[in-house]
């Protein structure tokens, strides 16, 4: 899941909706903690082709992080797709080729089983 320090929050929410057992998906969380140095970006690629697909959590503060705009770089550039949510009801973000979709637990498992 790629998404800005600022909405970690977010991040936690999804995390903590994974372990309800009617949850359609699984979330595994391979955040990566330390600075944008080149050992992070080395690990974050390594995690992103694990994945079948990233979130990515929009918002505001998507415009300004470094470390969302490079993972979803990416994902992009090593062809695992990428889509991204609203984190905010009140913000509705436009982050230049992500598609991003409404939060709702439906959309995502959607998002989930088309991958």
């Amino acid at each position: 899941m790629a998404f800005a320090i600022e909405d970690q929050s977010i991040r936690d929410m999804i995390k903590g909706q994974s372990l309800n057992t009617s949850t359609p998906f699984e979330y595994i969380d391979m955040s990566v903690t330390e600075a944008y140095s080149e050992e992070w970006k080395k690990k974050v690629r390594t995690r992103i082709l694990r994945s079948h697909g990233v979130l990515a959590i929009i918002s505001k503060n998507s415009l300004t992080s470094t470390g969302q705009k490079w993972e979803i770089a990416c994902a992009k550039e090593e062809g695992i797709p990428v889509r991204g949510i609203w984190a905010y009801k009140e913000d509705r973000t436009d982050v230049a080729g992500v598609n991003t979709m409404v939060w709702t637990w439906e959309n995502l498992a959607n998002w989930i089983d088309g991958l």
